[in-house]
């Protein structure tokens, strides 16, 4: 089998680092051209030139701010105005790290909008043109703690299980139209984001870093972090018209981690 995306007009969010650009960059080997959504220009291009050209590809990018709703709202409604887009990955950084008591009703506000409003805003604004070409994907990175909630990470519990939910019920709208609504639960991936996790934790417990991090890993029956490259072909193919039947679906990629069915 092999996934070729040549024609294929991908969105990717979060994509100059981590998973995002591991996802961006195997949706561009395989033929698709890429937009990239992140917030800092230089990493932008940066991570626009690790894309592959070599079928023609025509990679962009928007520099726009994931935790500045009615930003984001704009910047995406201008730049996308009458383009067509047949893939669009869903990703953006996670909240804040913190337990039920510590956080506010604004720390739930500000992870809403950065979690939630945004994959809300980009599908909405993107499913007309995917109707109209009785094809499209759209793919939200979310979490394995949907299925199972971790300790002092409320906000992203919270919002990644209400990102589900929208989820599966887009997912029944939009499939009678060729369009395939999924979301991927991410397990531990060598990331600078598990990274940032762990070293709070130790910071907060005074435990030591690097045994907290082998801990983390022996804690997985792969024994082992996942590999950003292995998330990119998961996605490739949830891109991809072999994914077809694949819809409504929540998918764990975790190394065997979750202990329920």
């Amino acid at each position: 089998m092999k996934i070729d995306l040549k024609g294929y007009q991908a969105v990717v969010g979060g994509a100059t680092r981590g998973l995002g650009l591991a996802t961006a960059q195997q949706l561009a080997a395989c033929g698709a051209s890429v937009t990239l959504l992140a917030r800092n220009k230089e990493k932008l291009e940066a991570a626009k030139n690790t894309l592959d050209v070599s079928d023609g590809q025509q990679h962009n990018y928007l520099e726009v701010d994931f935790a500045n709703f009615e930003s984001f709202r704009a910047a995406t409604d201008k730049f996308f105005a009458g383009k067509k887009v047949d893939i669009l990955v869903n990703n953006t950084n996670g909240p804040a790290a913190g337990s039920v008591i510590q956080k506010t009703t604004e720390d739930y506000q500000q992870a809403f909008d950065l979690l939630f409003k945004t994959y809300h805003h980009l599908s909405h604004l993107l499913l007309d043109g995917m109707k109209e070409r009785g094809f499209g994907r759209i793919l939200n990175v979310s979490s394995v703690t949907v299925k199972e909630p971790l300790a002092n990470l409320i906000l992203s519990n919270t919002m990644r299980t209400a990102v589900v939910s929208w989820a599966k019920s887009l997912s029944k709208e939009a499939a009678p139209f060729g369009i395939t609504v999924n979301t991927v639960l991410t397990g531990s991936f060598e990331t600078e984001r598990i990274e940032s996790l762990i070293r709070s934790q130790s910071q907060e417990t005074g435990e030591d870093f690097e045994g907290l991090l082998n801990q983390k890993k022996q804690a997985i029956p792969a024994k082992r972090f996942g590999q950003p490259e292995e998330y990119g072909y998961l996605m490739a193919f949830l891109a991809s018209p072999f994914a077809g039947y694949i819809n409504g679906a929540s998918i764990p990629i975790d190394g065997g981690a979750l202990n329920c069915l």
